[in-house]
């Protein structure tokens, strides 16, 4: 049976890169030489993107502080790259897996190997969204690097009719998708050094992206204090080390001092971080973060602000 002819040829990620078409005849090191060269133009390529992506982290962050949750859809290798950026949100920033999800055309037998025509399915995009109740408070990212994909269009086009804000991520500027988002992030990688491999250069782009995306809506959250990792959680012992560490960095204050903070605060990195610095007790530093929406620098100029005739009463001990 005849296929409908898609014109790969007009995307750019498609396209035949001249500076590696010898790439199978040199030596190791030369093809390693070259597919190094290629990848050192993906960080420019999202630096040219930066006041898309910075537009796209303001509305997660507003739909996130009112209930909202950030979803991810693509397929492939785009759909994965959603996936792994949703699965490690919860251990870094301590929010709960149904904040951040990543939803891959397929479903989960996607993750490890490819699905027949899984992702030209439109319709499929919108099952799976109304399959986790997909609401106007939520935020879509669709991402493809060709912007085409019909499964990502149909979750796109579905999330805009309930009025939700969607964003694209793709590295074809002239794809469907980026007139479908209200925000499109772009980054124009070029060619691939393999033709035919979009998970080389534009899956690092789009890589680069979503960490953006997720990690700037966290820190405008309040989920880092300084460059301080202040929600995560202490699943395992290495991230107990973490939070007492975290701590130390963040009151300059002794290991024993830390490691009391943390296990009375109940390993609450934040909490920990309000009493030592602020020199208050438990109940007053959790309900000083609770007034400030969990922002630690907040809390602490709340706390010294209220303390009459004192023009530093912020605690930092020294080590």
């Amino acid at each position: 049976m005849d296929t409908p002819r898609i014109q790969l040829h007009d995307l750019i990620t498609e396209q035949r890169n001249p500076a590696s078409e010898q790439i199978d005849r040199v030596d190791t090191l030369a093809m390693l030489r070259i597919l190094n060269h290629e990848d050192q133009k993906v960080a420019l390529a999202v630096e040219a993107v930066l006041p898309a992506a910075a537009a796209a982290v303001d509305v997660i962050t507003e739909a996130l502080s009112h209930g909202g949750r950030l979803i991810y859809v693509g397929a492939g290798t785009s759909g994965r790259l959603g996936i792994l950026d949703a699965s490690e949100c919860p251990p870094t920033f301590g929010v709960a897996p149904s904040v951040v999800q990543g939803l891959i055309a397929g479903g989960t037998a996607a993750m490890v190997g490819a699905v027949e025509n899984a992702e030209d399915d439109a319709e499929a995009g919108r099952r799976d969204l109304e399959q986790i109740r997909f609401s106007e408070r939520d935020i879509l990212v669709g991402i493809a690097a060709s912007g085409r994909t019909p499964y990502v269009i149909g979750a796109m086009k579905w999330a805009a009719s309930l009025g939700a804000r969607t964003i694209a991520v793709t590295c074809n500027p002239t794809g469907p998708m980026v007139a479908l988002a209200d925000i499109a992030i772009t980054p124009v990688v070029g060619p691939e050094a393999v033709t035919g491999s979009s998970r080389l250069k534009a899956g690092t782009a789009q890589k680069l992206v979503l960490n953006m995306l997720s990690t700037g809506a966290m820190i405008r959250l309040g989920k880092v204090f300084g460059n301080l990792m202040v929600d995560v959680e202490a699943t395992n012992a290495k991230l107990v080390e973490r939070q007492i560490q975290i701590v130390i960095a963040a009151c300059d204050c002794s290991r024993e001092r830390a490691r009391e903070a943390v296990n009375e605060s109940g390993r609450q990195c934040k909490t920990a971080i309000v009493m030592i610095r602020a020199g208050v007790d438990l109940h007053a530093a959790k309900a000083a973060l609770a007034r400030t929406k969990g922002h630690v620098r907040a809390a602490l100029l709340a706390l010294e602000s209220n303390r009459p005739h004192s023009k530093s009463t912020i605690h930092r001990e020294k080590t």
